[in-house]
C-alpha cells in the first residue's frame, strides 16, 4: 500500500493524468522515473537555496527561519516548473518541435544551477574560505590601525618629538653615568688608568667624580620623570580615541568574524581561490566548474528524460484526446462558421451593383472547418 502512494506521488509529479496513466500498464514505470527525476530536482534546489539564504542572514536569530521558508518556496517553484513544462511538451511532434518547447527550461536551468551550485562550492572550500578570510580581515585591522596611528601622529607631533629628543638624552646620560661608576670604581680601589690617579682610597679624585655621577644622575632622573609625564599624556590621549593594542583582533574574535562571514564576503575569498595560475588555483577554479556543470545536468534532468524517452501510448492518447476536445469546441462555438462575414466591394466598382459575400478566412480553411463539423 506505501508503495503504490509513492508511485501514485511521483504520477502526479509528472503532471500526466492518473486515469491515461493507469490505462497503459507499460508505462507506469517510465513515468515513476520521471515523476522521480522531477520531485529530486526540487528536493535538491531547495536545499540549496535554503542554504544559501542561510549565509545571507548568518548572524541574525532568523537564519535558520528565513532559510527553511526561502528554501520551501524555491523547491516549491522549481517543482511547478518542472511539472508544467515536462507535461506540456508534445511526444508526437518532431524533434525540433519539442526541443522549442523546452528550450525556456533549459536556458532557465542553467541560470539556476549558477545560482544554487554557489552555497554548495562555499561548503566544500568551506576550510579554505575560512584561511582566505582570516587574513584579509588581519589586513584590514593592521591597515585601519595604520592609518589610525598616522592621523594619531600627525595630530601629537610635538610631543612625540619631545618623547623621542628627552628619550635619546636619557640613554646618551645613563651610558655617561654607567661609565662614570666604573672610573669610580676603580678610582677607590686604586687601578691606575688614563682617567684615575692609581692611589688607593676616597680622595680628591674619587670626589670630583662622585660630584659628576650626582649631576648626571639628577638629569637622568628629571629625563625619566619627563617622559613619564610625556608618555601618560600620549597614552591617555591614546585611550581616549581608542588607540592601544586591543585594536587588533584576537584569535576567538577572529574565528567568530569568519564564523559570521556573510554570502557575499565568502563568495569574494571563493573567487580568490580560483583565480591566479598557480596549480592549486588552477584546481579549484576546475573543481568549481564541473560542479556547476554537474547541477547544470542535474536541472536539466527533467527536461531531458521527458525529451530522451520515447513517445508512447499515454503520449498518443493525451494528444488524441486533446485533438478532439479542439475539433468539438470549434466544430460547436457560435464563431466556427461564416464568421467575419461581410460585403466585399472592389475599388472602382459601380454604385448600386450587388456583391456576394465572402468570408474572411481562407477558403480551405473554412471547408475543412464544416468537414470537422460534420464527423462530430
Amino acid at each position: 500500500m506505501n508503495i503504490e502512494r509513492i508511485r501514485d506521488f511521483f504520477w502526479v509529479c509528472t503532471g500526466t493524468p492518473l486515469e491515461v496513466i493507469r490505462k497503459y500498464p507499460t508505462e507506469h514505470n517510465k513515468f515513476v522515473g520521471i515523476g522521480a527525476t522531477i520531485f529530486f530536482t526540487a528536493l535538491f534546489a531547495g536545499l540549496s537555496g535554503g542554504y544559501a539564504l542561510y549565509y545571507v542572514f548568518a548572524g541574525s536569530s532568523f537564519a535558520i527561519f528565513f532559510a527553511v521558508v526561502f528554501g520551501v518556496l524555491w523547491g516549491l517553484a522549481i517543482f511547478n516548473l518542472d511539472r508544467y513544462i515536462v507535461s506540456s511538451i508534445n511526444k508526437t511532434a518532431k524533434g525540433v518541435r519539442q526541443f522549442y518547447q523546452a528550450s525556456p527550461r533549459l536556458v532557465f536551468a542553467v541560470l539556476i544551477a549558477i545560482v544554487i551550485a554557489r552555497p554548495l562550492e562555499l561548503k566544500i572550500f568551506d576550510k579554505e574560505i575560512k584561511e582566505v578570510l582570516k587574513s584579509r580581515y588581519l589586513s584590514e585591522q593592521q591597515e585601519r590601525i595604520r592609518r589610525v596611528q598616522d592621523s594619531f601622529g600627525e595630530k601629537y607631533a610635538l610631543e612625540m618629538q619631545q618623547i623621542a629628543k628627552l628619550q635619546k638624552e636619557y640613554d646618551e646620560v645613563t651610558k655617561e653615568v654607567g661609565v662614570l661608576r666604573e672610573e669610580l670604581k676603580a678610582e677607590v680601589f686604586g687601578q691606575e688608568t688614563g682617567k684615575t690617579s692609581g692611589v688607593v682610597g676616597f680622595g680628591k679624585y674619587a670626589g670630583e667624580k662622585q660630584a659628576v655621577i650626582e649631576s648626571k644622575q639628577q638629569r637622568e632622573d628629571y629625563l625619566a620623570s619627563r617622559l613619564t609625564e610625556l608618555e601618560t599624556f600620549i597614552n591617555r590621549q591614546k585611550e581616549a580615541e581608542g588607540i592601544n593594542d586591543h585594536m587588533m583582533l584576537t584569535d576567538s574574535l577572529l574565528v567568530e568574524r569568519v564564523s559570521t562571514a556573510g554570502f557575499a564576503d565568502r563568495n569574494w575569498a571563493l573567487g580568490q581561490l580560483t583565480e591566479g595560475g598557480n596549480g592549486v588555483n588552477n584546481a579549484s577554479a576546475n573543481a568549481v566548474m564541473f560542479i556547476t556543470l554537474l547541477f547544470v545536468a542535474f536541472e536539466c534532468a527533467p527536461i531531458l528524460v521527458k525529451l530522451l524517452s520515447d513517445a508512447g501510448p499515454s503520449d498518443v492518447d493525451i494528444h488524441e484526446s486533446e485533438s478532439r476536445i479542439i475539433r468539438w469546441l470549434t466544430a460547436t462555438s457560435p464563431m466556427s462558421s461564416n464568421r467575419f462575414v461581410r460585403a466585399y466591394k472592389p475599388v472602382g466598382a459601380k454604385p448600386g451593383r450587388r456583391f456576394s459575400r465572402r468570408p474572411l478566412a481562407h477558403k480551405r480553411l473554412y471547408k475543412s472547418e464544416r468537414i470537422m463539423g460534420k464527423r462530430i
